[in-house]
């Protein structure tokens, strides 16, 4: 993997996260999270529809006139997003059901349309399919850690529901991790959303702190300390 790549995964994973630097997409990160299940289901569809909608955006990045290029994209990415919803309606219809509207809503997703303006329609094909993945992936990232989180506090369980997602033979997957009465239910309404996402970001960016205090000790006093 060139520097090139490697710079663009650490864009996407962790130093500009969609959901925990940019804080975009915010509607479905804290809407759909009540489970682990929930978070994966709608973080692959945002996934798919970012990769594909990169790859389109770059390789008609030059047949599309400037004055017309927010039209096509919010077009690629409807289509796409078309596309996912017929899928899940017809192969993962409880999964469906219980994320509603917020598949559909994925054209308004500021992190698609924002990659596909600001990275994919200046970069080649290569860059764009690799944003499109690390952007993805840490968009996931944070669904599925959030939906997790809530759903161990809220209801003492992890993977509930898999069957939805993975089929009948995932229904092994569900873990009892805290007794049915210890569960709180704030963690699973609305306030517990905005707790839970604000809990991921002070570890993020404690984490960040203790990276850069270490470098800073690694490397030494600055020559203007000095």
């Amino acid at each position: 993997m060139n520097d090139s790549a490697r710079e663009i995964w650490r864009q996407g994973l962790w130093d500009n996260n969609p959901g925990l630097v940019q804080l975009l997409g915010l509607c479905p990160l804290l809407a759909v999270t009540g489970t682990a299940i929930n978070g994966l289901g709608l973080g692959l569809a945002t996934l798919f529809v970012l990769v594909l909608s990169n790859l389109a955006v770059s390789l008609t990045r030059g047949l599309v006139q400037p004055e017309i290029r927010i039209p096509v994209f919010v077009l690629i990415i409807a289509t796409l997003v078309t596309v996912v919803d017929l899928v899940m309606q017809a192969w993962f219809s409880g999964l469906s059901r219980t994320l509603g509207i917020f598949i559909p809503l994925i054209v308004t997703n500021c992190t698609i349309l924002g990659r596909a303006e600001a990275f994919a329609s200046r970069r080649s094909v290569g860059e764009a399919l690799i944003d499109g993945l690390a952007q993805g992936a840490g968009f996931a990232a944070v669904l599925i850690a959030l939906g997790a989180g809530r759903e161990i506090v809220g209801h003492g369980t992890l993977m509930a529901d898999a069957h939805l997602l993975l089929g009948e033979w995932a229904r092994s997957l569900e873990l009892v991790v805290l007794p049915e009465q210890v569960g709180l239910l704030l963690a699973v309404l609305p306030p517990g959303a905005f707790i839970g996402l604000g809990l991921l970001i002070a570890l993020k960016n404690r984490i960040a702190n203790i990276r850069a205090e270490r470098t800073r000790s690694v490397s030494g006093p600055s020559p203007q300390a000095a």
